[in-house]
């Protein structure tokens, strides 16, 4: 039989499923030597056996099943006749004796603390902190025991039945211990945090304290005063006006007083004391392995310990990247504009191609670390300023702001960092410069499609001649060479487009015409792309029976389908024909593990049908023919502007034309890129599928959730692990990195740095971003966080969270666009200028802050959005 009751001292991790989470890390802090209250724990088991004793908890429980989570009446009521009914039994009388026994060894002269302990709180990525009830000074058996009661009963509080459904716990999964520890009465308590709670800084010790029992910080009811503590410093000392406090009454239960006015602004720590508490605090998180919230009491000048749990809100930080000296780290997600975790194929197959001390992996995340050519420099001059210009605007602002610091810059560059300048960096920049004022631009076309239909053709013949552990060892060898071969072949390339629209912008200033210059870049593969979209909704308007199908089509069955209607072998041939050119994108595609737009034909649907909905037949064809010539039109005006003739002169019109032909180039790179992980998707789905047939794996997409290396060893017959549990474990960590939001920049602190806000003149309630396409417009919002089988009506705004090529098919339809990620020459800016769209990139929580049809008002002149009127006013 199970224990029932368990002391402090009879408790570690490995009793949490009887314990609960809050009764595991007390018991550990106990057995530990850490000054903790004495207690025990009515455990798990004593819970199952009280509820065992109802003949109408599992009906409920069924109720409790079939209920709609978004019926808020319905789980109010329900979860009200739980309780009472929990409430109405008997504790069984063996039961009893047990808890009244370890009450009397415990000292029934002291008043106790009771608390509920649920066996999913306070895990490392899940906190139930707050869903169950707490009691403080509980004086005399009968008391004890009802509480204890109580704290069964609020298992089923209506907001912890909510936080259970919203989580996907099962109500007969999550089961109650409480905790019984003997009440302190204490003239100052509060929370103390190992990491910074708001900048995610992992050596910044944050304390919250008051006067009385910690109830009120909780609660609320009072401004604690905050200290911040680094390193055996305290950085911040925030002394507030603590007016009442909440004192534990003689007779049971608690007060709320009020502080005499003397006292009020009376620190309620001294130094002395907030530093032992930093130190214990890094003591107690050192044995934990991760940073924690803890609540402390100070009676008689002693600190105890009242409960410690993991902070699950924390950005995590690389395993293997070093805290010293200060680095800074770059989302790598926010710069490809795709913020969605990635499985742990797609991450290891690009941290295989970098070295490890430059790209790490965090919360499902890339990230990249630049720090050794930040601190040359060259490097702090000119690398901020590119992020700014180039990808965003607040991400260079944030690399500003951490390389001034002190700590930063006072550590010098690593050995050899003037060797990779001198053997990388130089070339690259000295083919840039022939490409600005020497080379021909109009052949360069030709040359970088030729190398990447070659490449292709390489790497698809080098991967079609190979089988088993081969072939995947011959995926590894063809991505690691590519960078190899294709940065020194395309970066200078794509490198003039931007410089070349910056030494623009530098000659002639910041004018209108230089956005025109943009429009209709000739040659560009994803405006093309997206033109090719408008083809097929074209084609599409003559072919009604084809658009009905296409409304119910089904990806298995999609090309099946088509030849059944009319019209439909000849929408066939069109939509084959776009897919060999652009089938291997998608949304999010420079993760492998995303389904291609040759997988799953579907994908593409909406935007087809909103395109041949909301933009007249040809239009499309026509607005690019427009846009060239108004392109033409703002040349001839700079010209003139200019003059003619002269040095001045002919530097503009060498720059506009080299603008013109690099920026048709600015998507080819990811093109070749997305092809050849395409060809690398296609060999390691042949190998997983043949895994899946032998049962190696339950399915060929659980290779996704394996590394390169071991997807290789898998296929050598190399035992790792139990390989099942192994993917299980993965597919629900990668569950819950999906919930966590990447930062754009943060530190080898685990500090999340946003920098300083941009200035300017805006109205009140003004969403403030980066304008990245000028122009005015106002129009319905559509906000939509992922593109497959999304669609636009005429005149809607697109508010989304990023764009990559995979949502151009969406461009066509928007008046305007608003993106939370983004610059002046990332993807969504480049194609709304091409498209004379007015675009602001880089509104913080822009998706969440605008909600669906309201009405807003986008200006790309300035930069800034503003809410007209409310959905449906």
């Amino acid at each position: 039989m199970k224990p029932r009751v368990l002391f402090f001292e009879e408790v570690d991790r490995s009793r949490l499923p009887e314990v609960g989470g809050k009764g595991a890390n007390l018991g550990e802090l106990a057995r530990a030597g850490f000054p903790v209250p004495e207690g025990f724990c009515v455990t798990t088991s004593a819970y199952r056996e009280f509820v065992a004793t109802s003949s109408e908890m599992e009906e409920l429980l069924e109720e409790l099943d079939a209920l709609d989570p978004e019926d808020v009446e319905g789980l109010r009521a329900l979860g009200g006749r739980i309780r009472a009914h929990l409430l109405e039994m008997e504790i069984p009388a063996s039961l009893k004796r047990e808890i009244t026994e370890a009450w009397r060894r415990a000292g029934e002269e002291h008043a106790y603390a009771v608390r509920s302990s649920a066996t999913a709180e306070d895990l490392p990525t899940a906190s139930f902190a707050g869903q169950q009830d707490t009691y403080l000074n509980v004086k005399g058996r009968e008391e004890l025991l009802w509480h204890i009661r109580k704290c069964w009963a609020s298992l089923f509080t209506d907001r912890a039945i909510a936080y259970r459904m919203k989580n996907g716990f099962d109500h007969r999964q999550v089961f109650l211990s409480v905790v019984v520890q003997r009440m302190v009465n204490p003239e100052v308590s509060g929370i103390l945090f190992t990491a910074d709670p708001l900048t995610g800084n992992r050596r910044v010790v944050s304390i919250d304290a008051s006067f009385g029992l910690g109830e009120a910080i909780v609660s609320g009811k009072v401004s604690a005063d905050l200290y911040k503590v680094k390193e055996g410093r305290i950085l911040q000392r925030e002394i507030s006006e603590k007016k009442i406090r909440i004192r534990p009454r003689p007779e049971g239960g608690t007060v709320t007083e009020d502080v005499p006015p003397e006292e009020r602004n009376r620190p309620a720590l001294a130094d002395d004391q907030v530093l032992r508490l930093a130190e214990m605090g890094k003591r107690i998180e050192k044995h934990f392995g991760a940073p924690q919230d803890i609540e402390f009491c100070v009676e008689k000048g002693r600190i105890y310990v009242v409960q410690s749990r993991p902070i699950t809100s924390l950005y995590p930080l690389p395993a293997d990247l070093p805290q010293e000296p200060l680095g800074v780290l770059i989302s790598f997600g926010h710069i490809q504009m795709m913020t969605d975790a990635m499985k742990p194929l797609a991450l290891s197959i690009f941290r295989s191609v970098f070295p490890k001390t430059f790209l790490y992996e965090a919360g499902g995340r890339l990230f990249i670390n630049p720090s050794a050519v930040l601190r040359t420099r060259p490097g702090r001059k000119l690398f901020p300023k590119v992020l700014k210009n180039l990808f965003d605007e607040s991400l260079g602002r944030a690399v500003e702001e951490v390389i001034r610091r002190p700590e930063f810059h006072r550590v010098p560059p690593p050995p050899g960092t003037g060797r990779f300048f001198r053997r990388h960096v130089l070339p690259i920049a000295k083919n840039l410069w022939r490409n600005l004022w020497a080379n021909d631009p109009s052949a360069v076309k030709e040359e970088v499609e030729r190398f990447i239909r070659e490449k292709r053709e390489e790497v698809r013949g080098a991967l079609q001649g190979v089988s088993g552990h081969r072939r995947l060892e011959e995926v590894r060898r063809q991505i690691q060479g590519l960078p190899r071969e294709a940065v020194p072949r395309l970066l200078p390339y794509v490198l003039s487009y931007p410089v070349s629209f910056l030494l623009l912008r530098r000659l002639l200033g910041d004018v209108d015409e230089l956005n025109q210059l943009n429009k209709s870049l000739p040659g560009n593969v994803t405006s093309e792309m997206g033109l090719a979209i408008g083809d097929l909704a074209d084609l599409l308007r003559e072919l009604p029976e084809v658009e009905a199908y296409l409304a119910r089509a089904e990806d298995e069955t999609f090309f099946e389908g088509l030849q059944e209607v009319e019209g439909g072998t000849r929408f066939k041939e069109a939509f084959e024909e776009f897919l060999d050119k652009y089938g291997h994108r998608c949304p999010g595609e420079i993760d492998l593990t995303r389904p291609r737009w040759r997988e799953a034909p579907t994908l593409l649907v909406s935007a087809i049908l909103g395109h041949m909905r909301s933009v007249k037949p040809g239009e499309h064809r026509l607005r690019f023919k427009e846009g060239e010539r108004e392109a033409r039109e703002a040349a001839e005006r700079i010209l003139d502007r200019v003059g003619r003739r002269g040095f001045r002169a002919r530097r503009v019109q060498r720059l506009m034309v080299v603008f013109r032909e690099m920026g048709g180039l600015r998507e080819h790179p990811k093109y070749l890129i997305t092809a050849v992980l395409d060809e690398c998707r296609k060999a390691i789905l042949a190998e997983a599928e043949r895994l899946a047939s032998e049962g190696v794996l339950g399915r060929p997409e659980d290779a996704f959730f394996l590394t390169l290396d071991e997807l290789i060893r898998l296929a050598k017959g190399e035992p790792f692990r139990d390989v099942s549990a192994l993917i299980e474990e993965r597919k629900g960590r990668h569950e819950w990195q999906q919930t966590l939001k990447p930062p754009k920049v943060m530190t080898s602190e685990g500090e999340i740095v946003t920098g300083t806000p941009r200035r300017g003149e805006y109205p009140e309630g003004a969403l403030v971003g980066m304008p990245a396409s000028a122009g005015v417009a106002e129009g319905k919002a559509r906000v939509i966080l992922s593109p497959e089988r999304a669609s636009l009506s005429e005149g809607e705004i697109l508010v989304a969270p990023h764009t990559d090529p995979g949502w151009t098919p969406l461009f066509q339809s928007a008046r305007a666009l608003v993106t939370e990620v983004g610059g002046l020459m990332t993807h969504g800016s480049v194609v709304a200028r091409e498209y004379g769209i007015p675009a602001v990139v880089g509104v913080d929580d822009a998706t969440r802050k605008i909600r669906d049809g309201q009405r807003i008002r986008v200006d790309g002149n300035r930069g800034y959005v503003e809410i007209v009127e409310d959905a449906g006013e």
